[in-house]
């Protein structure tokens, strides 16, 4: 796998603020659970974590084993500690790694790379040089912690202390779900538990002789740096059992094994069985792959898009019903690490996180899930951890799924699927009609569709913070429009294929009006753009946001051809950016350049300015419906992702980022969008 890594080098890694510390890694499980941590081995976050176990519902995905910490001691004596200890800046000098309380040094970390987007660390402690890596087997709740000694004169020693408080993901750091923790041992076996309700943890260490010292306890006051910056609870306990120690040589190797599965899934493979069918697994997604993303960073964004793609395993009812009727389950991860499956970022990242990747069967699974959660008219906006059930106040996710709809059949021809889903649509498109929840529903006097209910965020703008819906946009939204005008088209065309031109001429004509209309009304003279939306609370609002690209990027645009330029122009001088566009134009009275503080300060920069990624494929589209044969052009949009790979989270692409340079990247680390629009244009824009 050595075409597919990517190195950090000891003198990036030691370069200030965007050191080791503040990049972070993650390997996914195929479930909803994860591995994740700083580079440095810091524990920064309540999302970090060694195994996030995916469990059923009511759980959901619960923080099992927080850290390792490790400590190699060599021949003569000398104590070298390879997870970070540093209390990034705690005045209280917190550990946020939780770790082992001895005095010791730090190793120096000379390297660490993502190897087919698994994480290695090389580390040099006195004479010895040290590999770890950690990886996690494909559909089940287990982590393999590997240590590597390539160089060493004399065999060392290695104390590894599994550090662990089970908390739900979303929990504050300072409300474990156990009160106390007990461990028992079976021969090399040892398990914790924390009550009849929770999963137990097993662990062992396989490659080696290593007995567990029972010296633990509750380890208070650890720090957790970034919860503190976001303005949440950011020192909690965390409780250790003691200690695995034993000796390993040159050239040896030794794995500490966890786990929430049975003993026997956790025993079934050795170690290097385990990484060698993981890479061979990661190898084949890559071949799979659009040719043109089969290398270099292309090929890293391609096993970050893996890692959005998981059986929901805490929705048990949901996988039986799909197996009886001889489906599967599949859904899309929104963003790493907080989010759950949702359904517009699931509909707008369909196509680049499986279509370009290869993955049609996926795709198709993933349309019939969705499908199947349709209620009056909606597909849901998302599922909270650890509920069976979808939320739906949503204006915009039913008409994307229109949309992912068309572009999987433009590459599968699955008429089969269409032919299951079109009830379903014909049903969406009458509930619009007459009004369905939350006040979405067509305005019969003109064609165009309007949304908004008090206390609800229906558009893909949705911060909102207690009872303040940040940025409303109740009334007729851009985006809303050129989305309802796109799914009239689309299914017209549908019900045409199906069942001839009679059953496909109402929707023809609700269309035009909807398109009459939407010209009349969203064009601004005086500003040369859309409004954002029209017939609002307060009247027209002419703030110049990106959803008006969506009037040209569109398979079916709403907006008349004369007027695309002056609008991909405005978004182009005022939004555009190397990584993304901006939420809202510099010098709009609501404009926010930077992203940071509590949640109330984020939530009310989140659209007032930050950039959003994701929104650089619908750029790239309506660039490339003016400039046709400038595919260069619209591939040179997409090169300022590529220096991004090597900060915040490794690999992949983060959320969104700051307003103005240097366009620090900010909330979620590894966001399903950002990455698929990335993968789904460069591959549009293939020479």
């Amino acid at each position: 796998m050595a075409d597919f890594v990517r190195t950090l080098s000891r003198e990036v890694l030691n370069t200030g603020p965007k050191g080791a510390e503040t990049r972070e890694w993650l390997v996914a499980n195929g479930l909803g659970g994860y591995a994740s941590g700083s580079v440095s081995g810091a524990v920064t976050r309540r999302y970090h974590g060694l195994l996030i176990a995916a469990l059923p519902a009511p759980l959901g995905r619960v923080l099992m084993l927080s850290q390792l910490s490790d400590v190699v001691i060599d021949s003569d004596g000398h104590r070298y500690r390879l997870s970070s200890r540093d209390t990034g800046g705690d005045p209280g000098g917190g550990d946020p790694a939780g770790g082992e309380a001895e005095e010791g040094q730090t190793a120096a970390l000379q390297e660490f790379r993502m190897e087919a987007g698994l994480p290695v660390w090389r580390f040099r402690a006195g004479g010895a040089v040290i590999e770890k890596q950690v990886v996690l087997p494909h559909g089940q709740n287990i982590v393999h912690v590997t240590y590597r000694v390539m160089e060493a004169k004399a065999p060392v020693q290695l104390r590894l202390r599994p550090v662990l408080a089970f908390r739900t993901l979303e929990s504050a750091v300072d409300r474990p779900l156990a009160g106390a923790y007990r461990i028992t041992a079976t021969g090399q076996r040892y398990e914790v538990s924390a009550g009849p309700d929770l999963p137990v943890l097993n662990m062992a260490i396989e490659g080696g002789d290593f007995p567990m010292t029972l010296d633990g306890g509750i380890r208070r006051d650890v720090y957790y740096r970034v919860e503190d910056e976001r303005g949440y609870q950011s020192r909690g306990s965390l409780w250790t059992p003691g200690y695995f120690s034993g000796e390993v040589g040159a050239g040896q190797s030794i794995t500490f094994a966890a786990a929430t599965e049975d003993w026997w899934r956790l025993e079934a493979l050795p170690p290097a069985d385990v990484l060698g069918f993981e890479a061979e697994r990661r190898r084949r997604i890559i071949q799979n792959a659009h040719p043109t993303l089969r290398g270099g960073a292309m090929a890293e964004l391609v096993l970050s898009a893996d890692s959005f793609l998981f059986v929901p395993a805490g929705r048990v009812a949901d996988q039986m019903r799909a197996r009886a009727e001889g489906d599967e389950v599949r859904t899309v991860i929104a963003g790493y690490h907080w989010f759950t499956d949702w359904g517009r970022d699931t509909m707008i990242a369909l196509e680049g996180l499986t279509l370009a990747t290869g993955r049609h069967l996926e795709a198709g699974w993933i349309l019939h899930t969705f499908g199947h959660y349709i209620r009056d008219g909606l597909i849901p906006n998302m599922f909270p951890d650890g509920k069976d059930r979808g939320l739906y106040h949503t204006a915009d996710a039913t008409l994307w799924f229109f949309h992912a709809l068309h572009r999987y059949l433009g590459v599968t021809g699955d008429r089969d699927t269409l032919r299951l889903l079109l009830p379903k649509l014909r049903e969406v498109i009458d509930f619009h009609r007459r009004g369905t929840r939350f006040g979405i529903g067509v305005d019969p006097r003109d064609g165009l569709l309007r949304q908004g209910q008090e206390g609800y965020q229906l558009t893909w703008m949705d911060a909102k913070v207690d009872d303040w819906v940040v940025t409303p946009r109740r009334g007729k939204a851009v985006e809303i429009n050129a989305l309802w005008h796109n799914a009239l088209r689309l299914m017209a065309g549908w019900l045409r294929e199906e069942d001839g031109e009679a059953a496909a001429r109402p929707l023809e004509e609700l269309a035009d009006q909807a398109r009459a209309s939407f010209n009349a009304r969203f064009w601004c003279p005086s500003a040369g753009h859309l409004f954002d939306v029209v017939d609002g609370e307060h009247g027209d609002d002419i703030a110049c946001r990106p959803n008006q690209i969506f009037a040209v990027s569109l398979d079916h645009p709403v907006l008349e051809r004369e007027r695309w330029e002056p609008v991909v122009e405005t978004v182009r001088k005022h939004l555009l950016t190397p990584v993304g566009l901006r939420s809202l134009a510099p010098g709009c009275r609501d404009y926010k350049a930077k992203y940071f503080g509590d949640l109330r300060a984020r939530d009310a920069a989140y659209h007032q300015g930050t950039v959003w990624g994701w929104l650089i494929g619908p750029y790239v589209d309506a660039w490339l419906k003016l400039h046709p044969e400038d595919k260069a052009g619209g591939r040179r949009l997409l090169e300022g992702f590529l220096p991004h790979l090597d900060e915040a989270g490794i690999g992949t692409i983060s959320e969104i980022f700051d307003a103005e340079a240097p366009f620090t990247p900010r909330g979620c680390i590894s966001q399903a969008w950002s990455v698929a629009e990335v993968l789904r244009c460069w591959v549009k824009t293939e020479s």
